[in-house]
């Protein structure tokens, strides 16, 4: 046995890519800054054409963008990973699909981000992501049952928010005025009654900062991978 012994991490990722690539050097960073030296995470990677999955997503096929998954966390298990990362906030819609498929644990992100929230004191968070993330149950009820409010944009602001993600940010665009717009919707939810703010998409993490917010900012990427990082180093 090695003097630190690793959990192998799977990372589920290509949706999009650059949020994988944040998954990636945040998974290195914290095992480097916690073993120190040359440390680094072990860590398998599988990335999937984010182009299908989104068609996918359009056309409502949630069970065949399921299955595909699925059939990936497999290879991933096979390939010696101890525990599953899917590296996206909205394809948590196949989370359990994911789950059932496989032995090893998936850890769920909605459930890392609200244990973040709730250590800080908050019960009424506002959340932007995509659409499917702010508009469909499935996040805002995972959310919900660690005691959560969830505020989401009006339907103007959901689209604007959605448009942006996949027309600028998965492609590695970072414009000054969609900074801007998503500084006045967190405004506006703040307005509302929301304590903090989840960035419920990794690629928002690469615009928006707690700079951005009157309210404290909760990066649900960074999140999601301490605690893999937590399981993978534990005794």
């Amino acid at each position: 046995m090695t003097a630190n012994p690793q959990r192998v991490i799977g990372l589920l990722g290509g949706m999009s890519w650059e949020s994988s690539a944040e998954y990636y050097r945040l998974a290195n960073e914290l095992v480097r800054d916690r073993l120190g030296g040359l440390h680094s995470a072990r860590v398998l990677l599988a990335s999937v054409d984010f182009a299908e999955i989104e068609r996918l997503q359009a056309a409502g096929e949630w069970e065949q963008a399921g299955e595909v998954l699925a059939q990936v966390a497999r290879s991933l298990e096979a390939g010696g990973a101890e525990l599953l990362l899917v590296c996206t906030n909205t394809m948590h819609r196949v989370a359990d699909e994911i789950q059932a498929a496989i032995d090893i644990p998936l850890l769920h992100l909605g459930d890392a981000t609200a244990r973040a929230v709730t250590r800080a004191g908050l019960s009424t968070v506002g959340l932007l992501g995509t659409a499917f993330t702010m508009e469909r149950p499935f996040y805002r009820d995972r959310l919900a049952r660690h005691g959560l409010t969830v505020l989401v944009p009006p339907a103007d602001d959901r689209a604007q928010v959605h448009r942006i993600i996949y027309d600028e940010l998965c492609l590695g665009q970072l414009l000054e005025p969609s900074r801007q717009f998503y500084r006045e919707v967190i405004a506006r939810l703040v307005d509302a009654g929301a304590e903090g703010i989840i960035l419920g998409c990794t690629e928002i993490e690469l615009l928006i900062g707690a700079a951005d917010s009157p309210v404290p900012v909760f990066p649900t990427t960074r999140l999601h991978v301490e605690a893999a990082v937590d399981l993978a180093l534990a005794p």
